[in-house]
């Protein structure tokens, strides 16, 4: 049996860390990926006490040249990526009318930018394998939208623009490319930013916002991408899932 190989972005923490660890649970060998590589080291040694295989790798998505290197450390260690969770992401409160450019270019070019990045780099392995999954980390914020995060909702909107796109031009050589679209998980950077931006309150009223009365955890996302990552989800592509305890956008 050919290994399948994963990169993981943004995973040194949260849904990141959470999606490693369910997908080496699988067999699948993981590059833990984040800002810092040090901080991947913790979840790199969860996989390994358990069996599984994981590299820690450094890189700013939005730098073509810190990708390109550390895509190049994974497939020395493991072989070709074959599975791709686009995960790395920030966040960050603004009213639109008081939002810099700064502000903008920084969320869209992590958020979107480089999913774009990283996508570009690994999809040419599965091309080569006639054989992939790429899976992309939406929001909620997408699809409903909310106050002060127009840079926030804009790139998770993007992402979901760019799947859709992906999916077509790369079906055709047995890559699915499908979306999670998360309601507030726990441990966030996103839930992090509310809570220090004062809006528990409305921590609050998003969590009793859905049927399923409580925050969504790590792990229920993480479910998700390893269900889109099996062979059995091959009829599955362009795909938008949300996993929102069953919240409904009107």
């Amino acid at each position: 049996m050919v290994q399948k190989v994963a990169l993981v972005t943004g995973a040194a923490a949260g849904i990141g860390a959470g999606t490693a660890r369910r997908l080496a649970q699988d067999d699948v060998a993981v590059g833990v990926l984040d800002l810092d590589e040090a901080r991947c080291a913790d979840v790199v040694a969860s996989i390994e006490s358990t069996g599984g295989k994981a590299v820690a790798l450094g890189a700013d998505i939005s730098d073509r040249g810190q990708v390109t290197a550390a895509v190049a450390k994974l497939r020395q260690t493991f072989g070709p990526v074959t599975i791709l969770v686009n995960n790395a992401a920030v966040s960050g409160y603004a009213p639109f009318l008081e939002m810099t450019d700064e502000q903008w270019n920084t969320v869209i070019g992590i958020n979107l930018t480089g999913a774009f990045i990283v996508s570009q780099v690994t999809l040419p392995d599965m091309v080569e394998a006639g054989w992939g999954r790429v899976i992309n980390i939406s929001s909620m914020g997408a699809q409903g939208g909310a106050p002060n995060i127009a840079h926030y909702a804009a790139s998770k909107g993007g992402i979901i623009s760019l799947t859709r796109a992906l999916t077509h031009e790369f079906g055709p050589h047995g890559i699915t490319v499908n979306t999670i679209s998360p309601r507030f998980i726990a441990g966030t950077l996103m839930a992090s930013a509310s809570v220090a931006g004062g809006h528990q309150r409305a921590v609050e009223a998003e969590i009793q916002a859905g049927p399923i009365r409580r925050a969504g955890h790590p792990g229920d996302v993480a479910g998700m991408v390893a269900y889109l990552a099996s062979d059995e989800a091959g009829f599955v592509t362009g795909q938008t899932l949300s996993v929102n305890g069953g919240r409904y956008i009107a």
